[in-house]
């Protein structure tokens, strides 16, 4: 599916070179040429119907222009039904009846009747699940399948259409077993459809799996009809929609929200009224709990960053009382020195000293002993909390009191975390500014301080204090960082900004 959407692209450009080429033969065509002119109008009608409304609106119009010119009745009532098929996928349901009604069938042979006959079905049905009204929807249902009576009277037996239509009929008469049945006639392989066929093919037997608690099946067959609108450049498409609201309800947020907004993207760009009324009774919903589980996974690396920042904190808090003690030590020791220089000539002095010497001695190991053992509980306390958390490698923190590079492990799990979240942070940072003024790491580094200060802040850390705790600078020498580095930028005032719309890794998949 992420294969086909990452080709999207693709398959509009060659759907723009096909009307380009059309284009340009109408062009070299004489305007008098009506019928060639007709039949051209025609094909890129075809091609605009589910791609573009307003595209799709413009050589409609030219058909209707075309066939007054040609005094042909039959052509015209066709090219009003043609009408009414694009207002009908563009939700505008009173204009597509105002249409429909002035076509007179009479005029029309069997193959434009059961064009206009499948219509009209589409119309009354659609209307009824829009309104889903008890009073008015049943009386919409009958209309429709007497339309749909009349196409399937008058299409070929054994022909596509017959088979689609009566599928049709049995589902809309919520007979689920025979619709899908004839349905998947037409899904056998060589089955000779247009690739927009089969996505609504797939599309309403994935509704009726997911309605019969076939979901598994269900999502498959909507994401088949997903890949079949991508390649035939479908615009006015349900199955992206549909397939997103099920991945939703079955708790996969970040693919549905991705495909959501590709569904709201289609129906912007064709201009489906109706779709993007139903786009956006969901999308916020969607959209709340994306930000919610993006929120989650920043909160938890925030916590994990403060956490290995109090413990280098504590280590560096009792290495400093260490550090006291053992001066206070040392001062003690040369304190006995000098006595025993002083009185070596008195032997009770003199042992005494040295008695007093030794008993200092013992109390230095004592207290050593007693900061080693304090350390050893500290040590042992924090692995079993580490153990509880899992965060194994932070016990090295503890084990190597080489703070310089506890510190350096910090930064560096710091930037590789970061990375891994936004990894395109680096060359995005740099886009800001002129080659001359790029900040790139050296070879050794994954991020630099300049780099590690606008990480924090796109991390949402933003105030200088805190920055300035993390990174082991002064207020001042942060506020000197950032407006440095901002007044070097193309765009200083939106600066900060640009570095916040960084955004994070589809990995659906």
């Amino acid at each position: 599916m992420k294969i086909e959407i990452s080709r999207k692209n693709i398959y509009d450009d060659q759907k723009q070179a096909r009307i380009h080429r059309l284009k340009q033969l109408q062009h070299t065509t004489p305007k008098v040429d009506y019928a060639k002119q007709y039949d051209l109008c025609l094909k890129l009608y075809d091609e605009y119907k589910s791609y573009q409304y307003d595209s799709a609106y413009v050589y409609v119009n030219k058909l209707k222009e075309i066939s007054v010119s040609m005094n042909d009745m039959s052509r015209a009532y066709y090219s009003q039904i043609k009408l009414g098929f694009i207002l009908l996928s563009s939700g505008m349901f009173k204009e597509t009846f105002d249409s429909m009604r002035k076509v007179d069938p009479k005029m029309l042979n069997d193959s434009m009747k059961v064009e206009y006959y499948f219509i009209m079905y589409r119309c009354n049905t659609d209307l009824a699940k829009y309104n889903n009204d008890k009073y008015f929807t049943p009386n919409y249902l009958k209309i429709g399948n007497a339309y749909i009576d009349s196409a399937i009277k008058l299409s070929k037996p054994g022909s596509v259409d017959r088979i689609y239509y009566t599928g049709l009929k049995h589902v809309g008469e919520n007979d689920n077993n025979r619709g899908s049945q004839e349905l998947n006639k037409l899904l056998v392989p060589n089955a000779q459809i247009s690739m927009h066929l089969r996505a609504m093919i797939t599309c309403s037997l994935g509704q009726i799996y997911i309605n019969s608690d076939k979901k598994e099946e269900g999502t498959k067959l909507l994401v088949q009809s997903a890949i079949a609108d991508i390649k035939s450049s479908t615009k006015e498409t349900v199955a992206l929609f549909t397939l997103a609201e099920q991945l939703y309800k079955a708790g996969n947020i970040k693919d549905a929200y991705s495909f959501i907004q590709l569904a709201k993207a289609d129906a912007d760009f064709y201009g489906a009224r109706q779709r993007k009324i139903q786009i956006g009774a969901i999308l916020p919903l969607v959209a709340a709990e994306e930000l919610s589980h993006s929120e989650k996974e920043k909160h938890t690396i925030l916590t994990y960053l403060l956490a290995i920042t109090a413990l280098a904190s504590l280590v560096i808090l009792f290495l400093v009382m260490i550090y006291k003690q053992l001066g206070k030590l040392k001062h003690k020791e040369r304190i006995i020195e000098d006595q025993n220089v002083q009185l070596k000539d008195i032997n009770y002095k003199l042992v005494e000293d040295a008695h007093i010497k030794e008993e200092y001695i013992g109390q230095f190991f004592k207290i050593i002993s007693g900061y080693i053992l304090k350390l050893e509980k500290l040590k042992m306390s924090i692995d079993t909390k580490l153990s509880i958390k899992k965060y194994d490698d932070i016990r090295l923190i503890v084990n190597n009191i080489n703070i310089k590079k506890e510190r350096e492990v910090l930064y560096y799990s710091f930037d590789h975390i970061f990375l891994k979240i936004f990894p395109n942070f680096i060359s995005v940072f740099n886009s800001q500014f002129d080659e001359k003024d790029q900040i790139w790491p050296h070879e050794h580094e994954v991020l630099n301080t300049d780099l590690r200060i606008f990480a924090l802040i796109r991390m949402g850390i933003n105030d200088n204090e805190t920055i300035a705790k993390i990174l082991e600078y002064s207020v001042n020498t942060i506020y000197v960082y950032k407006m440095r580095i901002k007044a070097k930028s193309k765009n200083p005032d939106q600066f900060e900004q640009c570095i916040m719309d960084i955004k994070a890794v589809d990995t659906i998949e």
